[in-house]
C-alpha cells in the first residue's frame, strides 16, 4: 500500500495556477476553428473529430497519469503535463493541416489529462487537510476560469492583431512557463512508498468509496458534455443562427459559460454536496431546453442562456465530485480519483458530440443538436434521481 508522506502547506491559490495555464491552452482553439475550416476546407464533421482528438489525448493520459501521481509523486507527472503544453502551442502556431491540428490537440489533451488528475490533486495537498474544501474550490474554479479566459483572449487577439492564428498561442506559452516555474516550486513531497502493480489501467477506488466517485460522474458527464458540445459545434451553430463568424462573438461565448462555471462554484461553496449535485443535474436539464429554443425560434438571447446554464452544470457537477472525493478518498488515491471522475465524464463528452457533428452534416444542424439535447436531458435527469435515490 502506498504512502505519501505530508506536503508543507502552502497556498491553493498559487497551487492552482498551473491548472488555471494549462485550461488557458485547452480552448484557446475555440474560436479559431472557423478560420482554420475556411483555410483548410474540413466539414463539421471533422471539426468535431479533431476536437475528439483533444478528449482522446485525455483520456489516454487518465489512464497513467493519476496513478502514477499516486505512486511517484505529484510534481514528476504535473511537469511534463506543462511542458507537453508547450509544444502543443508550439503546433498551434505553425499547423498548416488537419493532421497538424489534430496532433496540436492530442498533444493538449494528455496535457489536460494529466492536469485533472495530478494536477488537481495537487492543490488540495498543499491546501492540507484542514482546508480541504477550500482547496477543492480553488483547483475547480482555477480549471473552468482557464478554459473561458483561453477563447476570450484568442477572440480578441485574432480580430484585433496580425497573425490570428498564432498571437494566442504565443500569449499561451508564456503564461505556461510561469506555470513551469510555480509547479517546481510547489511545497510537496514525493510518496515514501512507490507501491506496486501496472502502470497503466483505467482509474479505479476502493469499494467503499466507489459510491462518492460514482455520484460525481453521474452529474459532471451531462455538464462537460453539454460544455463540450458549445465549443466544438458553438461556433456554427452561431452562424446558423446569427449569419456570422465573428471569432471575438464565439470566444465571448465560451468566456461567458466558464465564466458561469466559475461563478456559480463561489455561489454553491456552503451547500451540502447533494444539493451543489442536484442543482448541476437540474442546470443540465434546463440547458438542453434553451438549446432547443436556440436552435428552432434562431433566437440568439436562448444561446447565451444555453452557455451560462452549459457553463453552471458543469461547475456544480465538477465542484461536487471533487468535494466528495477531497472529503472521502484518502490523499494516496486522490489522483487516481480525479482521474476516474474525469474518465468516466470527458467519454461521453468526446463521443456525443462528434456523432451529433456527423448528424448535422447529414441532416442538418437543428435535427443534430436536437437529438443531442434529448439524449443529454435524460441523462441529467436520471444523474438528479441518482443522486436523489442515494441519499434517501
Amino acid at each position: 500500500m502506498a504512502v505519501v508522506a505530508p506536503s508543507r502547506v502552502g497556498s491553493p491559490w498559487l497551487a492552482a495556477w498551473p491548472v488555471t495555464a494549462v485550461f488557458v491552452l485547452s480552448n484557446a482553439p475555440t474560436p479559431l476553428y472557423v478560420l482554420w475550416q475556411h483555410r483548410l476546407g474540413f466539414s463539421s464533421g471533422t471539426l468535431t473529430v479533431i476536437f475528439a482528438a483533444y478528449i482522446a489525448g485525455l483520456l489516454a493520459a487518465l489512464l497513467v497519469a493519476g496513478r502514477a501521481s499516486d505512486r511517484l509523486g505529484r510534481k514528476p507527472v504535473v511537469l511534463p503535463g506543462v511542458l507537453l503544453a508547450l509544444v502543443a502551442c508550439g503546433l498551434f502556431a505553425v499547423a498548416t493541416s488537419v493532421l497538424a491540428l489534430a496532433v496540436a490537440r492530442l498533444l493538449a489533451g494528455i496535457a489536460v489529462g494529466i492536469t485533472v488528475s495530478a494536477g488537481m490533486a495537487a492543490v488540495v495537498d498543499v491546501g492540507g487537510r484542514e482546508r480541504a474544501r477550500t482547496s477543492t474550490l480553488a483547483a475547480s474554479t482555477a480549471m473552468v476560469f482557464g478554459a473561458g479566459l483561453g477563447p476570450l483572449l484568442a477572440g480578441a487577439l485574432s480580430e484585433t492583431l496580425p497573425g490570428p492564428t498564432v498571437t494566442i498561442f504565443v500569449v499561451a506559452a508564456v503564461l505556461l512557463l510561469s506555470a513551469a516555474v510555480v509547479v517546481i516550486r510547489l511545497p510537496l513531497r514525493r510518496p515514501v512508498d512507490s507501491g506496486a502493480g501496472g502502470w497503466v489501467r483505467v482509474p479505479a477506488v476502493p469499494r467503499e468509496q466507489r459510491k462518492y466517485v460514482v455520484l460525481g460522474i453521474a452529474v459532471f458527464a451531462p455538464g462537460i458534455t453539454s460544455t463540450s458540445f458549445v465549443l466544438s459545434l458553438g461556433p456554427a451553430l452561431l452562424a446558423s443562427v446569427l449569419g456570422t463568424s465573428n471569432r471575438l462573438l464565439a470566444g465571448a461565448t465560451a468566456f461567458v459559460m466558464f465564466g458561469a462555471a466559475t461563478a456559480v462554484q463561489f455561489a454553491a461553496k456552503r451547500l451540502e454536496v447533494r444539493a451543489i449535485l442536484l442543482a448541476g443535474a437540474a442546470a443540465g436539464v434546463a440547458c438542453m431546453a434553451a438549446l432547443l429554443v436556440a436552435v428552432h425560434a434562431q433566437w440568439i438571447a436562448a444561446i447565451v442562456v444555453t452557455a451560462v446554464l452549459a457553463g453552471a452544470a458543469q461547475g456544480l457537477g465538477q465542484l461536487g465530485g471533487l468535494t466528495l472525493i477531497s472529503t472521502h478518498v484518502p490523499e494516496r488515491r486522490r489522483a487516481e480519483a480525479n482521474a476516474l471522475v474525469n474518465f468516466g465524464g470527458y467519454l461521453p463528452a468526446a463521443l456525443l458530440p462528434v456523432g451529433t457533428g456527423y448528424l448535422s452534416d447529414a441532416l442538418g444542424i437543428a435535427t443534430g443538436t436536437t437529438v443531442f439535447a434529448a439524449v443529454l436531458a435524460l441523462s441529467a435527469l436520471t444523474a438528479g434521481g441518482i443522486v436523489w435515490r442515494s441519499a434517501r
